[in-house]
């Protein structure tokens, strides 16, 4: 069983890219949004009832998938890392995994702002997240999270976890997937 975390700020490529790993590998893809859309149905996105509610679907499919026969699974999600709360979050990920003796794989996507942005505007996410359909609401989030967050980890920031850091500014998700596969040996 594998645990693949890909983390990045926003539009990075995460989810497209974790669908090309998906391609080529034994392993389930459950982006971020999965979760976030899913209840935005319901409730709004700052609500006490939206958190819990993606929280509690996120990891009852951690717990089942990390019991199962599967693979394992890709997992996408921003991290603030100057947000204690993110990193224990993770790491409440990876204890449910590693209960089962999961292979843990961190990769670190980082992209140039004005590549983020033009990403921000393709017609696959927008597809998966209706949320982001207001592409100038959402490039004006994009830009405050840029100012307020630090979405990208320092260089050896993490080293008790195995991370893959990877500029894909100019790579194709089937590049930058095949990466992934080889290092981690998926």
């Amino acid at each position: 069983m594998k645990l693949v975390i890909i983390i990045g700020p926003p539009a990075v490529g995460k989810m497209t890219v974790g669908r090309a790993l998906e391609k080529i590998t034994d392993l389930k893809l459950f982006h971020n949004h999965m979760s976030i859309e899913l209840v935005l149905n319901f409730f709004p996105f700052d609500s006490p009832s939206f958190s819990k509610l993606v929280n509690d679907i996120r990891f009852g499919i951690f717990r089942e998938v990390a019991k199962s026969e599967l693979g394992g699974l890709i997992f996408t999600l921003v991290w603030d890392f100057d947000c204690k709360e993110d990193e224990e979050f993770v790491d409440e990920i990876i204890a449910v995994f590693k209960e089962r003796d999961a292979e843990i794989c961190l990769v670190e996507l980082s992209a140039d702002l004005e590549e983020r942005l033009e990403r921000n505007r393709h017609e696959d996410r927008l597809a998966a997240k209706p949320s982001k359909r207001d592409v100038e609401w959402s490039e004006k989030v994009m830009l405050y999270h840029e100012k307020k967050y630090r979405m990208n980890s320092r260089e050896g920031e993490f080293p008790e976890k195995a991370l893959l850091r990877i500029n894909n500014t100019h790579r194709s998700p089937e590049e930058v997937a095949l990466q992934i596969k080889m290092h981690f040996d998926l």
